[in-house]
C-alpha cells in the first residue's frame, strides 16, 4: 500500500491561511476545529525582525480521503496560494527534501 504525504516548504509559506479555510470548508468543521493550522513565529535575526509562518496538521486531518477517492489533491494543497505544499508518495517527497532545508513532511496513516 502506498503511503502518502504532504511536503511543506516553510521558506515559501506567506501565512495567508488559505489552507485552513479550504480544510474548514471541505469538512464543514465547527469553529475551532481544523485539520491544519498556521502558526506565526516572530524572532530576531541579524538585527532584523523576521516572521515565519508554519502550517501544522492536527489529528483531524484525514488527507481529504473523499477527495483522494476522486483522485483529487487534498483541499489544503489545491488551494495553497504560495504553492508551498505538495502532495505525493512519502518516498518521493522525502527525496525532494534533500534540497529544501526548511521543509517538513507530514504523513498520514488511515484509520482501519
Amino acid at each position: 500500500m502506498a503511503r502518502y504525504a504532504i511536503l511543506i516548504d516553510h521558506d515559501y509559506c506567506t501565512g495567508c491561511h488559505t489552507c485552513e479555510v479550504a480544510c474548514q470548508q471541505e469538512h464543514s468543521y465547527p469553529v475551532g476545529t481544523n485539520g491544519v493550522t498556521v502558526r506565526e513565529y516572530e524572532y530576531e535575526a541579524n538585527g532584523r525582525v523576521k516572521i515565519d509562518y508554519l502550517p501544522f496538521f492536527t489529528e483531524h486531518c484525514d488527507f481529504c480521503t473523499a477527495r483522494l477517492a476522486r483522485q483529487e489533491q487534498p483541499a489544503c494543497v489545491k488551494h495553497c496560494q504560495a504553492r508551498c505544499m505538495e502532495f505525493g508518495l512519502s518516498n518521493d517527497l522525502g527525496e525532494t527534501m534533500k534540497e529544501r532545508p526548511r521543509a517538513a513532511l507530514f504523513t498520514h496513516v488511515p484509520h482501519r
